[in-house]
């Protein structure tokens, strides 16, 4: 199945208003963000790239935890939304673009992949993959990619969350150091650093 471009995807829903999927209102919305934020193994990174960002309800709090971050996403509308809410970060940009193909400059020690993945096609997902594993390469260690889906049936995409996290799995050839999956949501962090957030503080049983 060819993935609908995503201007032609969201931008209606955004010509509706900033909130299409009712995340100021939604319980499970909240839940799964705090969730995200939570899962972070450092307090602080040094730049994060979060593609598909819509309107910037994640990127505001992903500004709050790092010195440089970088919102991209696919429909016009969602970025001027998303550039709104982060006025108050000088460090924090919204653009418009559209993985994977478009890629930033730049190193990264945190990408955000939040509801995304299963609007792509399986190789765009492969080829999504291949430039994450070398960002991270190229960062070092302590760099990481979240991803975070939707794992009930999703209609017109056959591709669903645990899918798609399988592919990115395969294709990012990087360990997985967390993994939360409930009915609904699953929750993954791939790294190459080997020290646990315990470990790191020296901490001991």
């Amino acid at each position: 199945m060819t993935a609908p471009a995503p201007q032609n995807l969201f931008d209606p829903l955004f010509a509706r208003g900033p909130d299409p999927w009712h995340f100021e209102s939604s319980w499970y919305e909240a839940r799964k963000r705090d969730m995200l934020l939570a899962s972070l193994p450092r307090p602080r990174y040094a730049s994060a790239f979060e593609p598909g960002c819509a309107s910037g309800f994640i990127s505001e709090h992903l500004a709050q935890r790092c010195d440089r971050l970088l919102a991209w996403d696919g429909a016009h509308r969602a970025v001027d939304y998303a550039a709104q809410r982060l006025r108050p970060y000088a460090h924090a940009q919204a653009a418009h673009g559209w993985v994977p193909d478009h890629w930033p400059e730049g190193r990264f020690d945190l990408i955000v992949l939040s509801e995304l993945l299963y609007y792509l096609k399986e190789d765009d997902i492969e080829r999504l993959a291949q430039r994450c594993r070398t960002t991270l390469l190229a960062t070092g260690p302590e760099a990481i990619v979240v991803a975070c889906h939707w794992l009930q049936p999703f209609k017109d995409f056959p591709l669903g969350g645990a899918r798609v996290h399988e592919i990115l799995h395969q294709h990012l050839q990087i360990p997985r150091v967390a993994q939360w999956r409930d009915a609904d949501f699953g929750l993954e962090i791939w790294s190459s650093d080997p020290l646990s957030v315990a470990q790191r503080e020296g901490r001991r049983a």
